[in-house]
């Protein structure tokens, strides 16, 4: 974590949510992309090395991480193509790795969490980008968003 997300997260208070579990899914993420390591031995391993803050998530919250983690990895065939549709004169390797990792997170969400609504499944988009990246990512990504939402017809 770098130490403008370590400000950012010490300044707001410890919270048992579902924007939590984002953000452990997207660490969930992180792993199977730049490691190259099989979403099932991220599952497997993941909670023993986990900071404390995150290893006491709450049973609810760590199998929502778990469904949004292991839920993009079996989607990003689907998801891929709408970020590229979306993301004009982008190519998906050239862009941030978080910054796509977030992207497929909140497109997954757009596709089968339908109890959700559009406009919070980009809020928490922005704000792990504002935690994880930086203005011009939280830029990219809102821009991104919008225009899948509006293909998916999603409000």
């Amino acid at each position: 974590m770098s130490l403008k997300a370590e400000r950012r997260s010490a300044a707001r208070p410890v919270r048992e949510t579902r924007h939590r579990a984002r953000e452990v899914a997207l660490q969930m993420l992180y792993q199977w992309e730049v490691g190259r390591v099989p979403m099932a031995d991220v599952l497997r391993t993941f909670w023993l090395h986990a900071q404390p803050d995150t290893a006491q998530l709450a049973d609810e919250l760590r199998t929502f991480a778990a469904t949004l983690a292991t839920g993009v990895t079996e989607a990003v065939g689907t998801i891929d193509p709408a970020i590229v549709d979306a993301a004009e004169h982008w190519r998906l390797e050239r862009m941030n790795v978080l910054d796509r990792l977030i992207l497929r997170m909140a497109i997954y969400e757009f596709l089968h969490e339908s109890g959700t609504p559009a406009r919070v499944i980009i809020n928490e988009a922005l704000e792990l980008a504002r935690t994880f990246s930086g203005d011009d990512s939280v830029r990219f990504v809102n821009g991104v968003l919008d225009a899948v939402r509006r293909r998916l017809e999603r409000e």
